[in-house]
């Protein structure tokens, strides 16, 4: 059995510029095996799609999800698999970087070994204090946290278009001095400026794919190091729940049942 240290190793290991990690992110102990077993080399959680299916709205506000909720979810799926598992905690469900510090410590706690810290709710300023208290949280438990710094600039589509990228460029490089191993760019699929960014910021890179984004392959030409697919997943399965309940409903029949996983197949991903 490896130790947290050698999954937190592999996992930095794994961002690979060229070679990119691929992670279709996950929110419960099942979808995590079965991600496993389709051959994932580490597991991510999504923050949505774990909010989803916890009965609350993502984003951590009036309502949400609480980091009790959210840690303990995260070690279901930590302890269903044996691959290295990064949590994404949105802005790190406090409102302090201290605050930060004592989430991630909580987070080594259940055995995951990465995150991902947004900064949409802050300054650049105040997110790069948030990444650092979570580098020295990591520290101090003596685990290499590989600590993702996110910024919405572009997925939010903050300030004029035409300053985007120079001010995610600058956003994402003070992240990078106060201790992110990698950044994650959401809201980016056109190739010129992904290869930009992986020019502009020494770190490497992270992308979301969906429907229309480039493909694996086309990602890894342009230098990215990790591609997630966010809350892909989640919607994905929800609307299959969605399409079978409104057929049985509106016409009495059942033929968006078909192709669903065996009673025994589920019943052997419960038991691991």
């Amino acid at each position: 059995m490896t130790t947290q240290q050698d999954r937190a190793r592999l996992l930095k290991e794994l961002h690979r510029p060229g070679e990119p990690v691929v992670l279709a992110n996950v929110w419960d102990a099942a979808s995590a095996r079965l991600v496993a077993a389709a051959g994932a080399k580490a597991v991510a959680t999504a923050s949505a799609s774990v909010s989803w299916s916890l009965g609350s709205p993502d984003g951590g506000g009036a309502g949400g999800a609480d980091r009790d909720q959210v840690l303990a979810r995260t070690a279901e799926v930590v302890r269903s698999v044996a691959l290295p598992v990064t949590a994404d905690l949105e802005s790190g469900y406090a409102d302090t970087a201290a605050g930060v510090g004592e989430t991630v410590a909580a987070l080594l706690a259940t055995g995951a070994v990465g995150v991902n810290l947004e900064d949409a709710e802050y300054t650049p300023e105040q997110a790069a204090e948030r990444i650092a208290a979570a580098r020295a949280a990591a520290g101090a438990a003596g685990v290499h946290l590989f600590v993702n710094g996110r910024t919405d600039v572009f997925l939010r589509g903050l300030g004029e278009p035409g300053g985007r990228f120079d001010e995610a460029v600058r956003r994402l490089r003070m992240y990078v001095e106060a201790g992110a191993d990698g950044v994650f760019v959401p809201g980016v699929a056109d190739p010129e400026t992904i290869a930009a960014l992986v020019a502009a910021v020494p770190a490497p890179l992270n992308v979301l794919a969906a429907p229309g984004s480039p493909s694996v392959a086309e990602l890894a030409k342009l230098g990215v190091a990790r591609i997630s697919l966010g809350p892909g997943l989640g919607k994905v399965a929800y609307a299959a729940v969605r399409r079978a309940a409104e057929e049985v409903y509106a016409s009495g029949t059942y033929t968006c049942l078909n192709g669903g996983l065996t009673y025994q197949e589920l019943n052997a991903l419960s038991e691991g």
